[in-house]
């Protein structure tokens, strides 16, 4: 049963439950309890399962270890401390395992201050970085709380030695649990714990999370099932004590009639601004290209300002060592700024930060709470943000989403299930465990949340490929891992080599194809591989806001020497958040309402009005948004909840565009888009060019498209099997089915101390995949690959609810010609000519579109001036 903790335990109460010492020590550090402290500690000490929910800077992390803390101090005082694990503490991110090990060195060594002796309370950090003499030290005297990963601890379950130390384990404690239960690796986390119970019994099981929807589901994901039934949980769901002083700004007084250049200056003008007004200050841009391009511009246009000293990036493609000094300098607050693409989100410990700049819409309000929450890290004091935005569509976006943000109104997640390439690897480990009865196995797996609704037919055909029952699959190299005896109705491993080949193929995070950057013999970083092979000798370019030029390339390592003047700024090819579903539904109302105002012939200082009391901006962004949606109502018309437009525009050499204002998030386009043109190709025999945004999308082709026509044809009842055909042939089932072949460990990315790039992981994907897709059409990896491409990387869901609303009437199609695009229709046009415009020109053609439509409309605008 999930059921809300809203008891808050005094002072005095809390102390009752804690060993002497740990109560000095806290009376030394601390005046009182944090309110999440004050509904948690109890029930942890009473063994209760509990997720607590509170913004960072809470005191979550404390809340989550004093109990364990104070029952390790209390079997140190009588001598009982065996050598074995209590408490196993698993985070996302190694940085944050660290960040824990440090934070925990001070209530531990406060205590034995206070005790005067020793008391031998060990941690240790147990991750892929761990070295092989560290392991062994941790067999001989294991660490009574261990802090790893997900990945680790279902290493750490094959392990015959090690397995033993977990048998004690008393506490499991997951941190960031919102950003694991989103994505496979959640799903992988789910039944790993489940193995371990499995192995030890209960658990106290805690949940960490920073502001997340739905908090039940996260509840019940942390928790699991117990033969069909949840298992109880405590949700302790602290949110908004802090308060938010959030605010969208604009460069510009008009950011239509400001050209590309003035936007540019206006955006780093104020940048700039704000960095001086603070001490620290955080900008998020997004993309790891914008954290390139943000660092080295303003280096650029600020000498005075800013150097390697004092400003620095922090992305993914930048090596460990390069990150770690980022965040010690920020620690230490010794950076004015960083920049940052989303790597810094979660709770790395990065000392006191002034602000947070977001640039341009972080797309979810989740998100956006998430990164504004690493300001004002002390629990009564504000969290500053600012989003900076650019162009109107990003104005309209932010403005709901702060009005969202600061009305508490979240976004949902969704937690992928019953995935089952991640399955195969599980059955594997828990082969190699020990044998087991084939339906008591399918019992433990369905007590994970994520495989609740596990079908027996899917869960015996991974069995079934697991066992090697494809003799075709052999053919491929792909041979059996375990043996199945159906008399006795069981399975086990097959091969000496089955824990070797676990452990080094685990997970559930492709590779990707990574040059490395190395510099006087340092990696710097990363860079992809396409973009290496378009450097020559003597290019610069940016990479953590420093300038290198490229020497040489030898395989898939480049060589760089530190450079001076204008780079070539590497593209890189990280993905665009996409909009949240919510979220868009929300601006839709909100176009909605503006949709009857127009309608109803309201007064201008009516509108603006109503702008001002819904959304919080300010009067240069209310007016650009007013005048945005006066130029889209006297043109064309306004799309919103329940009316989705269709606007047919003829383009540049005849080109005939069918653009679908289908504002839901690039997610649900995608989806919709490869429907429609699927039928269209079906229909026409044309090839159709998509481009997809999170405001719409558009088909393109020289002849005829009868866009509409084939919308129409989608159905409730057709639309997944049209979806399932049109992503057959795409390149998008291609790297879903590699990354799922890797996971299932179809193809082995480690064999025998040798590591296959992801060049030849990708080769060997295709060839699988053709010959699965011959071979049995249903095979499970292959409908793992589908699922993943439908679900996860695109959303079918959501898209389906689209064309429910459709079917039932509750949203009308409307369709217009136009001679020049609606404005709402800018962007998303603009971008499809982006490969022949540079982005001044962009700007210039948004521009002259803009002078053409109140050319066309200024005699109807007179009615509202």
């Amino acid at each position: 049963m999930i059921e809300e903790q809203t008891k808050s335990y005094s002072k005095k109460q809390i102390f009752k439950t804690l060993h002497p010492w740990v109560r000095k020590w806290f009376d030394s550090q601390f005046d009182d309890f944090t309110p999440a402290q004050k509904r948690s500690i109890i029930d942890i000490h009473k063994k209760n399962n509990i997720l607590i929910s509170s913004p960072t800077g809470s005191g979550k992390t404390l809340t989550a270890f004093l109990s364990v803390i104070s029952q390790l101090t209390e079997l140190a005082e009588k001598d009982q401390l065996e050598d074995k694990v209590y408490c196993i503490y698993i985070s996302p991110l190694k940085a944050l395992d660290n960040d824990i090990e440090k934070n925990l060195d001070e209530p531990l060594k406060g205590i034995e201050k206070i005790a005067g002796k020793s008391l031998g309370i060990r941690k240790a950090v147990r991750t892929g970085d761990t070295t092989q003499y560290q392991r062994q030290k941790m067999l001989k005297k294991p660490p009574h709380i261990l802090i790893t990963t997900p990945e680790t601890l279902s290493i750490l379950l094959v392990a015959p030695k090690f397995r033993e130390k977990l048998s004690g384990v008393k506490y499991v404690i997951i941190d960031e649990i919102h950003s694991l239960a989103e994505n496979k690796r959640g799903v992988h986390l789910s039944l790993s714990l489940e193995r371990l119970q499995h192995l030890l019994g209960q658990y106290t099981r805690i949940g960490l999370s920073a502001t997340v929807s739905p908090i039940e589901e996260i509840a019940k994901f942390l928790v699991g099932y117990e033969y069909g039934v949840g298992r109880s949980c405590k949700i302790v769901n602290i949110n908004y004590l802090k308060e938010l002083d959030m605010e969208v700004m604009c460069p510009v007084s008009d950011i239509v009639l400001a050209d590309e250049e003035d936007t540019k200056l206006g955006m780093y003008d104020l940048l700039d601004d704000l960095i001086w007004e603070n001490k620290t200050t955080l900008i998020f841009t997004n993309t790891r290209s914008g954290t390139e391009r943000f660092v080295y511009n303003l280096k650029k246009m600020y000498p005075m300002h800013y150097d390697d000293e004092n400003i620095m990036a922090h992305h993914s493609s930048l090596s460990k060592e390069v990150r770690l000094e980022t965040e010690n300098k920020l620690k230490e607050g010794k950076l004015k700024a960083v920049v940052s693409s989303t790597s810094l989100e979660l709770g790395i410990d990065i000392g006191y930060i002034d602000l947070v700049v977001l640039i341009n819409s972080p797309k979810s309000v989740a998100r956006a709470l998430q990164r504004i929450g690493r300001s004002g890290h002390k629990l009564h004091e504000k969290s500053r943000g600012k989003i900076i935005v650019t162009d109107r569509d990003d104005l309209v976006e932010c403005s709901v989403l702060l009005k969202n943000a600061k009305e508490g109104k979240i976004d949902k997640i969704s937690i992928p299930t019953n995935c089952l390439d991640v399955l195969a690897q599980h059955i594997y480990g828990m082969s190699i465990e020990n044998p087991w009865d084939i339906d008591y196995a399918y019992d433990v797996i369905r007590k994970s949340y994520c495989y609740k609704d596990l079908s027996r037919d899917d869960y015996e055909n991974v069995l079934s490929y697991m066992a090697g029952e494809y003799p075709e699959l052999e053919e491929r190299y792909v041979y059996a891992k375990i043996w199945i005896d159906y008399k006795e109705n069981t399975f086990g491993k097959r091969g000496k080599l089955a824990r070797m080949l676990y452990s080094t193929n685990i997970g559930t995070i492709p590779d990707s194809s990574g040059v490395l950057v190395k510099c006087n013999g340092e990696t710097v970083g990363k860079i992809e591989a396409v973009f290496m092979e378009r450097l020559k000798k003597g290019d610069t370019f940016v990479l953590g806001g420093r300038t290198y030029r490229f020497n040489y390339g030898k395989g898939m390592t480049i060589n760089v020497t530190p450079a001076n003047g204008p780079p070539t700024i590497p593209s890189w090819f990280s993905q665009q958040l996409p909009l949240a579903f919510d979220l868009a539904m929300d601006i839709q109302r909100f176009r909605a309402h503006m949709d009857v105002k127009f309608r109803y012939r309201r007064p201008k200082e009516e509108i603006m009005e109503f702008i001002h009391e819904y959304l919080y901006v300010d009067d240069f962004a209310a007016n650009s948004i007013y005048e945005y949606f006066v130029e889209q109502f006297k043109y064309a018309q306004i799309p919103n909840t329940q009316k989705l437009l269709i606007e047919y525009y003829k383009g540049f050499g005849g080109r005939r565009f069918v653009i679908f204002h289908s504002l839901f998030g690039r997610k649900v386009n995608d989806a919709l888009s490869r429907a429609v043109a699927y039928v269209v190709a079906q229909r026409y025999n044309i090839n159709v060019t998509i481009s997809i945004s999170d405001n719409g999308f558009y088909l393109s082709s020289d002849g005829k498209i009868g866009g509409l026509e084939a919308f129409k044809e989608l159905t409730p009842e057709n639309f997944e099997i049209i979806l399932t055909k049109a992503l057959n042939k795409t390149e998008t089932l291609a790297s879903r089915f590699r990354h799922c072949a890797g996971r299932s460990l179809m193809t082995l990315r480690h064999y025998k101390g040798e590591s296959k790039s992801v060049g030849r992981q990708q080769v060997r994907g295709k060839i699988l995949l053709k010959f699965v897709q011959d071979m049995d059409d249903d095979f499970s990896i292959l409908k793992e690959a589908r699922r993943e491409a439908l679900e996860d990387y695109m959303d079918i869901k959501n898209a389906l609810k689209v064309i429910e609303m459709i079917d039932r009437e509750e949203m009308e199609i409307k369709t217009i010609n136009t001679v020049i695009p609606s404005p709402f229709a800018f962007n998303l046009v603009s971008q499809g000519y982006l490969d022949v415009l540079n982005q001044n020109d962009k700007g210039e053609f948004t521009k002259r579109m803009h002078q053409a439509i109140l050319d066309q409309i200024k005699d109807k605008l007179k009615d509202i001036y």
